[in-house]
């Protein structure tokens, strides 16, 4: 799997994650820090995660490296 595509993957997986934890977890109290604020940080690390694999798929394909390594 490319660079690029494995970020896109993890990128979505913790945007997801976190939308859960903030949509669903409103109610939940534990003692250290809230979920839905977890749920927020999640969802901002797994966009910046998006953006970066959309970056490293574009340009790997303008410079024409199909296989996502850099020289």
């Amino acid at each position: 799997m490319h660079r690029g595509t494995k970020n896109l993957l993890e990128g979505g997986v913790t945007f997801l994650v976190g939308l859960c934890l903030k949509l669903f977890t409103a109610g939940v109290e534990i003692p250290v820090f809230t979920l839905t604020k977890v749920g927020v940080v999640l969802m901002v690390v797994g966009g910046a995660t998006l953006v970066a694999g959309l970056l490293r798929t574009v340009l790997d394909a303008r410079a024409g490296r199909a296989d996502g390594t850099s020289s």
